[in-house]
Protein backbone atom coordinates (compact mmCIF):
# COMPACT_ATOMS: atom_id res chain seq x y z
CA UNK A 1 0.00 0.00 0.00
CA UNK A 2 1.19 3.51 -0.78
CA UNK A 3 1.73 6.47 1.50
CA UNK A 4 3.72 9.66 1.03
CA UNK A 5 6.21 11.38 3.31
CA UNK A 6 8.20 14.54 2.56
CA UNK A 7 7.82 14.07 -1.18
CA UNK A 8 8.79 10.41 -1.15
CA UNK A 9 6.60 7.36 -1.75
CA UNK A 10 6.38 4.89 1.14
CA UNK A 11 5.59 1.27 0.27
CA UNK A 12 3.86 -0.14 3.34
CA UNK A 13 3.41 -3.88 3.90
CA UNK A 14 0.49 -4.96 6.05
CA UNK A 15 -1.71 -1.86 5.75
CA UNK A 16 -5.06 -1.05 4.10
CA UNK A 17 -5.86 2.24 2.34
CA UNK A 18 -7.38 4.70 4.78
CA UNK A 19 -5.68 3.32 7.86
CA UNK A 20 -3.36 5.23 10.17
CA UNK A 21 -0.46 2.97 11.08
CA UNK A 22 2.95 3.01 12.69
CA UNK A 23 5.63 1.66 10.36
CA UNK A 24 9.17 0.39 10.79
CA UNK A 25 11.28 1.48 7.81
CA UNK A 26 13.28 -1.42 6.38
CA UNK A 27 14.77 0.13 3.24
CA UNK A 28 15.39 3.62 1.91
CA UNK A 29 16.40 5.34 -1.33
CA UNK A 30 16.37 8.98 -2.39
CA UNK A 31 12.89 8.65 -3.86
CA UNK A 32 11.18 5.95 -1.80
CA UNK A 33 10.91 4.18 1.53
CA UNK A 34 9.82 0.63 2.35
CA UNK A 35 8.31 -0.33 5.67
CA UNK A 36 6.34 -2.90 7.67
CA UNK A 37 3.35 -2.15 9.87
CA UNK A 38 4.15 -2.59 13.55
CA UNK A 39 1.01 -0.98 15.04
CA UNK A 40 -2.50 -0.23 13.76
CA UNK A 41 -3.60 3.16 15.12
CA UNK A 42 -6.85 3.54 13.16
CA UNK A 43 -7.94 0.19 11.69
CA UNK A 44 -10.01 -0.22 8.56
CA UNK A 45 -13.39 -1.91 8.86
CA UNK A 46 -12.02 -4.32 6.24
CA UNK A 47 -9.20 -5.56 8.46
CA UNK A 48 -9.21 -9.17 9.61
CA UNK A 49 -6.77 -11.44 11.38
CA UNK A 50 -4.76 -13.44 8.81
CA UNK A 51 -4.88 -17.20 9.17
CA UNK A 52 -1.09 -17.38 9.53
CA UNK A 53 2.13 -15.45 9.02
CA UNK A 54 1.36 -13.19 6.04
CA UNK A 55 4.99 -13.42 4.91
CA UNK A 56 4.59 -17.16 4.29
CA UNK A 57 3.74 -18.10 0.75
CA UNK A 58 3.06 -14.56 -0.42
CA UNK A 59 -0.08 -13.74 1.58
CA UNK A 60 0.34 -9.98 1.33
CA UNK A 61 -3.44 -9.37 1.34
CA UNK A 62 -4.41 -11.99 3.93
CA UNK A 63 -5.21 -9.29 6.50
CA UNK A 64 -7.89 -7.76 4.22
CA UNK A 65 -11.50 -8.92 3.96
CA UNK A 66 -11.87 -10.74 0.66
CA UNK A 67 -14.43 -8.40 -0.91
CA UNK A 68 -12.08 -5.47 -0.32
CA UNK A 69 -9.22 -7.46 -1.88
CA UNK A 70 -11.06 -7.70 -5.20
CA UNK A 71 -11.92 -3.98 -5.00
CA UNK A 72 -8.22 -3.18 -4.52
CA UNK A 73 -7.31 -5.33 -7.51
CA UNK A 74 -9.82 -3.42 -9.65
CA UNK A 75 -7.98 -0.27 -8.58
CA UNK A 76 -4.59 -1.83 -9.38
CA UNK A 77 -5.70 -2.60 -12.94
CA UNK A 78 -7.24 0.85 -13.44
CA UNK A 79 -4.17 2.60 -12.01
CA UNK A 80 -1.78 0.66 -14.27
CA UNK A 81 -3.73 1.58 -17.41
CA UNK A 82 -4.09 5.21 -16.34
CA UNK A 83 -0.40 5.71 -15.53
CA UNK A 84 1.29 3.54 -18.15
CA UNK A 85 -1.11 3.42 -21.09
CA UNK A 86 -2.92 6.74 -20.63
CA UNK A 87 -6.18 4.77 -20.86
CA UNK A 88 -8.92 5.45 -18.33
CA UNK A 89 -10.98 2.34 -17.62
CA UNK A 90 -14.50 3.55 -16.87
CA UNK A 91 -15.63 1.50 -15.16
CA UNK A 92 -12.70 -0.56 -13.99
CA UNK A 93 -13.27 -4.27 -14.64
CA UNK A 94 -14.90 -6.40 -11.99
CA UNK A 95 -12.59 -9.11 -10.65
CA UNK A 96 -14.04 -12.63 -10.80
CA UNK A 97 -13.64 -14.02 -7.26
CA UNK A 98 -12.16 -17.35 -6.20
CA UNK A 99 -12.54 -19.49 -3.10
CA UNK A 100 -9.64 -18.62 -0.84
CA UNK A 101 -8.65 -22.18 0.08
CA UNK A 102 -7.40 -25.21 -1.87
CA UNK A 103 -7.34 -23.28 -5.15
CA UNK A 104 -3.80 -24.06 -6.31
CA UNK A 105 -3.18 -26.70 -8.97
CA UNK A 106 0.58 -26.29 -8.85
CA UNK A 107 3.10 -25.12 -6.26
CA UNK A 108 6.84 -25.28 -5.57
CA UNK A 109 7.80 -26.32 -2.04
CA UNK A 110 11.37 -26.01 -0.79
CA UNK A 111 13.15 -28.85 0.98
CA UNK A 112 15.54 -28.02 3.81
CA UNK A 113 16.54 -30.97 5.95
CA UNK A 114 13.35 -32.53 7.30
CA UNK A 115 11.28 -29.42 6.58
CA UNK A 116 9.18 -28.82 3.47
CA UNK A 117 7.34 -25.56 2.80
CA UNK A 118 7.35 -22.09 1.31
CA UNK A 119 10.04 -19.48 1.90
CA UNK A 120 9.11 -16.54 4.09
CA UNK A 121 9.13 -13.41 1.91
CA UNK A 122 12.64 -12.01 1.43
CA UNK A 123 14.33 -14.96 3.20
CA UNK A 124 15.35 -18.58 2.74
CA UNK A 125 13.58 -19.54 5.97
CA UNK A 126 11.08 -22.39 5.58
CA UNK A 127 7.52 -21.79 6.76
CA UNK A 128 4.71 -24.33 6.96
CA UNK A 129 2.50 -24.21 3.85
CA UNK A 130 -0.50 -25.89 5.51
CA UNK A 131 -1.89 -22.84 7.39
CA UNK A 132 -1.83 -20.75 4.19
CA UNK A 133 -4.68 -22.90 2.87
CA UNK A 134 -3.56 -22.63 -0.75
CA UNK A 135 -3.18 -26.38 -1.32
CA UNK A 136 -5.47 -29.31 -0.72
CA UNK A 137 -4.50 -30.98 2.58
CA UNK A 138 -4.12 -34.35 0.83
CA UNK A 139 -1.73 -32.85 -1.70
CA UNK A 140 0.43 -31.18 0.92
CA UNK A 141 0.52 -34.38 2.98
CA UNK A 142 1.66 -36.28 -0.12
CA UNK A 143 4.58 -33.87 -0.58
CA UNK A 144 5.61 -34.30 3.06
CA UNK A 145 5.49 -38.10 2.71
CA UNK A 146 7.56 -37.95 -0.47
CA UNK A 147 10.20 -35.77 1.20
CA UNK A 148 10.36 -38.15 4.17
CA UNK A 149 10.81 -41.13 1.82
CA UNK A 150 13.97 -39.51 0.44
CA UNK A 151 15.63 -40.13 3.81
CA UNK A 152 19.35 -39.33 3.55
CA UNK A 153 18.91 -38.21 -0.07
CA UNK A 154 16.73 -35.28 1.01
CA UNK A 155 19.86 -33.11 1.23
CA UNK A 156 20.22 -33.51 -2.56
CA UNK A 157 16.68 -32.26 -3.26
CA UNK A 158 16.21 -28.50 -3.49
CA UNK A 159 12.45 -28.41 -4.02
CA UNK A 160 9.39 -30.50 -4.82
CA UNK A 161 6.90 -29.20 -7.39
CA UNK A 162 3.37 -30.54 -7.01
CA UNK A 163 0.91 -30.61 -9.92
CA UNK A 164 -2.68 -31.82 -9.62
CA UNK A 165 -5.59 -32.08 -12.00
CA UNK A 166 -8.71 -30.14 -11.09
CA UNK A 167 -10.43 -33.07 -9.38
CA UNK A 168 -7.20 -33.99 -7.53
CA UNK A 169 -7.53 -37.57 -8.74
CA UNK A 170 -4.07 -37.30 -10.32
CA UNK A 171 -1.02 -35.85 -8.58
CA UNK A 172 2.56 -35.75 -9.88
CA UNK A 173 5.55 -34.61 -7.83
CA UNK A 174 8.68 -33.29 -9.53
CA UNK A 175 11.93 -33.48 -7.54
CA UNK A 176 14.30 -30.63 -8.32
CA UNK A 177 17.89 -31.67 -7.50
CA UNK A 178 20.37 -29.28 -5.95
CA UNK A 179 23.12 -28.00 -8.21
CA UNK A 180 25.50 -30.83 -9.02
CA UNK A 181 23.17 -33.53 -7.66
CA UNK A 182 21.15 -36.20 -9.50
CA UNK A 183 18.08 -38.01 -8.24
CA UNK A 184 17.24 -40.18 -11.24
CA UNK A 185 18.80 -43.27 -9.61
CA UNK A 186 15.89 -43.21 -7.14
CA UNK A 187 13.83 -44.94 -9.84
CA UNK A 188 15.19 -48.23 -8.50
CA UNK A 189 14.25 -47.66 -4.87
CA UNK A 190 11.52 -45.01 -4.43
CA UNK A 191 7.90 -46.20 -4.25
CA UNK A 192 4.88 -43.98 -4.83
CA UNK A 193 3.63 -42.45 -1.57
CA UNK A 194 -0.09 -42.65 -0.87
CA UNK A 195 -2.01 -40.01 -2.84
CA UNK A 196 0.65 -39.65 -5.56
CA UNK A 197 0.23 -40.93 -9.12
CA UNK A 198 3.71 -40.12 -10.35
CA UNK A 199 7.18 -38.82 -9.46
CA UNK A 200 9.67 -37.27 -11.87
CA UNK A 201 13.01 -35.48 -11.75
CA UNK A 202 15.27 -33.64 -14.18
CA UNK A 203 18.63 -34.49 -15.71
CA UNK A 204 20.34 -31.91 -17.95
CA UNK A 205 17.01 -30.27 -18.77
CA UNK A 206 15.30 -33.58 -19.57
CA UNK A 207 12.37 -34.86 -17.51
CA UNK A 208 13.05 -38.37 -16.16
CA UNK A 209 10.34 -40.62 -14.64
CA UNK A 210 11.06 -42.10 -11.21
CA UNK A 211 7.76 -43.85 -10.45
CA UNK A 212 4.26 -43.97 -11.88
CA UNK A 213 2.87 -41.45 -14.37
CA UNK A 214 4.71 -38.35 -15.61
CA UNK A 215 1.64 -36.17 -16.27
CA UNK A 216 -1.76 -35.15 -14.93
CA UNK A 217 -4.70 -34.59 -17.26
CA UNK A 218 -7.84 -32.45 -17.30
CA UNK A 219 -10.70 -32.86 -19.76
CA UNK A 220 -12.98 -30.16 -21.12
CA UNK A 221 -15.67 -31.50 -18.78
CA UNK A 222 -13.35 -30.87 -15.81
CA UNK A 223 -12.70 -27.29 -16.95
CA UNK A 224 -16.21 -26.30 -17.95
CA UNK A 225 -18.58 -28.76 -16.31
CA UNK A 226 -21.74 -29.67 -18.19
CA UNK A 227 -21.73 -26.37 -20.09
CA UNK A 228 -18.59 -26.96 -22.14
CA UNK A 229 -18.47 -24.57 -25.13
CA UNK A 230 -16.16 -26.96 -27.01
CA UNK A 231 -17.62 -30.40 -26.35
CA UNK A 232 -16.11 -33.21 -24.30
CA UNK A 233 -13.19 -34.33 -26.47
CA UNK A 234 -10.31 -31.92 -25.70
CA UNK A 235 -7.93 -32.78 -22.87
CA UNK A 236 -4.80 -31.18 -21.50
CA UNK A 237 -1.97 -33.27 -20.05
CA UNK A 238 1.04 -31.63 -18.47
CA UNK A 239 4.11 -32.47 -16.45
CA UNK A 240 4.70 -30.84 -13.09
CA UNK A 241 7.59 -28.93 -14.69
CA UNK A 242 5.32 -27.33 -17.34
CA UNK A 243 3.48 -24.04 -16.97
CA UNK A 244 -0.28 -24.23 -16.48
CA UNK A 245 -2.75 -21.74 -15.03
CA UNK A 246 -2.87 -22.33 -11.30
CA UNK A 247 -6.44 -21.84 -10.02
CA UNK A 248 -8.72 -24.90 -10.16
CA UNK A 249 -11.87 -22.82 -9.70
CA UNK A 250 -11.33 -20.15 -12.38
CA UNK A 251 -9.76 -22.15 -15.20
CA UNK A 252 -13.07 -22.64 -17.01
CA UNK A 253 -14.19 -18.98 -16.80
CA UNK A 254 -10.75 -17.79 -17.94
CA UNK A 255 -10.66 -20.06 -21.00
CA UNK A 256 -14.29 -19.21 -21.80
CA UNK A 257 -13.43 -15.51 -21.82
CA UNK A 258 -10.50 -16.05 -24.18
CA UNK A 259 -12.69 -18.14 -26.50
CA UNK A 260 -15.29 -15.35 -26.62
CA UNK A 261 -12.68 -12.70 -27.44
CA UNK A 262 -10.63 -14.81 -29.88
CA UNK A 263 -13.39 -16.08 -32.15
CA UNK A 264 -12.39 -16.42 -35.81
CA UNK A 265 -11.35 -18.92 -38.43
CA UNK A 266 -7.60 -18.71 -37.92
CA UNK A 267 -5.54 -17.89 -34.83
CA UNK A 268 -1.95 -17.53 -33.69
CA UNK A 269 -1.21 -18.54 -30.08
CA UNK A 270 2.07 -17.15 -28.74
CA UNK A 271 3.58 -18.38 -25.44
CA UNK A 272 1.24 -21.33 -25.88
CA UNK A 273 2.42 -23.38 -22.90
CA UNK A 274 0.83 -26.83 -23.00
CA UNK A 275 -1.83 -25.54 -25.41
CA UNK A 276 -4.57 -24.46 -23.02
CA UNK A 277 -5.97 -21.83 -25.38
CA UNK A 278 -4.74 -23.29 -28.69
CA UNK A 279 -6.43 -26.66 -28.16
CA UNK A 280 -9.65 -24.99 -26.98
CA UNK A 281 -9.74 -22.69 -30.02
CA UNK A 282 -9.09 -25.63 -32.36
CA UNK A 283 -11.84 -27.69 -30.70
CA UNK A 284 -14.15 -24.73 -31.25
CA UNK A 285 -13.53 -25.07 -35.00
CA UNK A 286 -10.66 -22.70 -35.77
CA UNK A 287 -7.28 -23.49 -37.33
CA UNK A 288 -4.05 -22.08 -36.02
CA UNK A 289 -0.41 -22.09 -35.01
CA UNK A 290 0.81 -22.57 -31.42
CA UNK A 291 4.32 -21.30 -30.54
CA UNK A 292 6.20 -22.43 -27.44
CA UNK A 293 9.92 -22.35 -26.69
CA UNK A 294 10.10 -24.15 -23.34
CA UNK A 295 11.15 -27.79 -23.63
CA UNK A 296 8.83 -29.20 -20.96
CA UNK A 297 5.73 -27.25 -21.97
CA UNK A 298 6.52 -27.78 -25.64
CA UNK A 299 6.54 -31.57 -25.33
CA UNK A 300 3.15 -31.45 -23.57
CA UNK A 301 1.89 -29.13 -26.30
CA UNK A 302 2.86 -31.74 -28.90
CA UNK A 303 0.87 -34.41 -27.09
CA UNK A 304 -2.19 -32.22 -26.52
CA UNK A 305 -2.21 -30.99 -30.12
CA UNK A 306 -1.82 -34.49 -31.63
CA UNK A 307 -5.59 -35.19 -32.02
CA UNK A 308 -5.94 -31.89 -33.88
CA UNK A 309 -2.85 -32.03 -36.10
CA UNK A 310 -4.83 -31.32 -39.28
CA UNK A 311 -5.81 -27.88 -37.99
CA UNK A 312 -3.25 -27.08 -35.28
CA UNK A 313 0.43 -26.57 -36.14
CA UNK A 314 2.97 -26.59 -33.31
CA UNK A 315 6.17 -24.54 -33.60
CA UNK A 316 9.00 -25.01 -31.09
CA UNK A 317 10.64 -21.61 -31.08
CA UNK A 318 11.09 -18.47 -29.06
CA UNK A 319 8.40 -15.93 -29.86
CA UNK A 320 11.09 -13.44 -30.91
CA UNK A 321 12.52 -15.85 -33.47
CA UNK A 322 9.11 -16.92 -34.78
CA UNK A 323 8.03 -13.33 -35.40
CA UNK A 324 10.93 -12.74 -37.78
CA UNK A 325 9.17 -15.03 -40.27
CA UNK A 326 6.30 -14.30 -42.60
CA UNK A 327 2.89 -15.86 -42.11
CA UNK A 328 0.30 -16.60 -44.77
CA UNK A 329 -2.62 -16.41 -44.48
CA UNK A 330 -2.74 -13.72 -41.82
CA UNK A 331 -4.53 -14.89 -38.66
CA UNK A 332 -7.82 -13.29 -37.62
CA UNK A 333 -6.58 -13.07 -34.03
CA UNK A 334 -3.42 -13.51 -31.98
CA UNK A 335 -3.57 -14.81 -28.40
CA UNK A 336 -0.68 -13.92 -26.10
CA UNK A 337 -0.04 -15.30 -22.60
CA UNK A 338 3.50 -14.10 -21.84
CA UNK A 339 5.42 -14.40 -18.56
CA UNK A 340 5.13 -11.72 -15.88
CA UNK A 341 7.70 -9.56 -17.68
CA UNK A 342 5.28 -9.20 -20.62
CA UNK A 343 6.09 -9.31 -24.32
CA UNK A 344 9.66 -8.31 -25.10
CA UNK A 345 10.14 -5.08 -27.06
CA UNK A 346 11.64 -7.11 -29.93
CA UNK A 347 8.71 -9.53 -30.08
CA UNK A 348 6.11 -6.79 -29.85
CA UNK A 349 7.75 -4.85 -32.69
CA UNK A 350 7.67 -7.95 -34.85
CA UNK A 351 4.05 -8.72 -34.00
CA UNK A 352 2.81 -5.20 -34.69
CA UNK A 353 4.37 -5.33 -38.16
CA UNK A 354 2.05 -8.23 -39.00
CA UNK A 355 -0.99 -5.98 -38.50
CA UNK A 356 -3.21 -8.81 -37.19
CA UNK A 357 -6.79 -7.49 -36.82
CA UNK A 358 -7.31 -8.52 -33.20
CA UNK A 359 -5.18 -9.41 -30.16
CA UNK A 360 -6.27 -11.17 -26.96
CA UNK A 361 -3.64 -10.58 -24.30
CA UNK A 362 -3.69 -12.69 -21.11
CA UNK A 363 -1.52 -11.20 -18.38
CA UNK A 364 -0.63 -11.93 -14.75
CA UNK A 365 0.89 -8.44 -14.32
CA UNK A 366 -1.27 -5.33 -14.96
CA UNK A 367 1.69 -2.90 -15.30
CA UNK A 368 3.39 -4.88 -18.07
CA UNK A 369 0.02 -5.43 -19.76
CA UNK A 370 -0.65 -1.69 -19.67
CA UNK A 371 2.84 -0.96 -21.00
CA UNK A 372 2.31 -3.32 -23.93
CA UNK A 373 -1.28 -2.15 -24.51
CA UNK A 374 0.06 1.38 -24.95
CA UNK A 375 2.20 0.13 -27.85
CA UNK A 376 -0.81 -1.61 -29.40
CA UNK A 377 -2.81 1.62 -29.13
CA UNK A 378 0.07 3.56 -30.69
CA UNK A 379 -0.05 1.11 -33.61
CA UNK A 380 -3.72 1.78 -34.26
CA UNK A 381 -5.50 -0.66 -31.94
CA UNK A 382 -8.33 0.16 -29.53
CA UNK A 383 -9.04 -1.54 -26.21
CA UNK A 384 -12.40 -3.23 -26.76
CA UNK A 385 -12.77 -5.11 -23.47
CA UNK A 386 -10.91 -6.01 -20.30
CA UNK A 387 -11.75 -8.73 -17.79
CA UNK A 388 -10.03 -9.73 -14.54
CA UNK A 389 -9.80 -12.98 -12.58
CA UNK A 390 -8.54 -13.46 -9.02
CA UNK A 391 -6.38 -16.51 -9.69
CA UNK A 392 -4.32 -15.91 -6.53
CA UNK A 393 -6.53 -14.72 -3.64
CA UNK A 394 -4.81 -13.13 -0.64
CA UNK A 395 -1.99 -11.89 -2.89
CA UNK A 396 -1.68 -8.64 -4.91
CA UNK A 397 -1.69 -10.64 -8.17
CA UNK A 398 -4.58 -10.47 -10.63
CA UNK A 399 -5.01 -12.10 -14.05
CA UNK A 400 -6.32 -9.82 -16.80
CA UNK A 401 -7.64 -10.56 -20.31
CA UNK A 402 -7.54 -7.58 -22.68
CA UNK A 403 -9.04 -7.57 -26.18
CA UNK A 404 -7.45 -5.11 -28.61
CA UNK A 405 -8.93 -4.50 -32.04
CA UNK A 406 -7.32 -2.79 -35.03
Amino acid sequence: MLARLDGRIVFVAGAIPGEQVRVRITRETKSALWGDVVEILTPSEDRRAPACDAACGGLAYAHIQYERQTALKRAIVADAFHRLARIDLDPAPEVAPSPERAYRLRARLHVRGQRVGFFRAGTHDICDAEPTGQLLPDGLAAVVRAAASLASRAAECDAIVIAENIAATERVLHLEPREGARLDDLARRLALPAGVTGITTEVRGRIVPIAGATTVTDSAAALFGDQSPIGALPAWSRKASSFFQGNRFLMGPLVTRVLESASGNRFLDLYSGVGLFAVALTAQGASGVAVEGDRSSGSDLDANAAPWRERLQVVHSSVESFLTRSIDPLPDVVVLDPPRTGVSAEALSGLLKWNIPRAVYVSCDPPTLARDAARFVGAGYALRSITAFDLFPNTPHVEVVAELVK
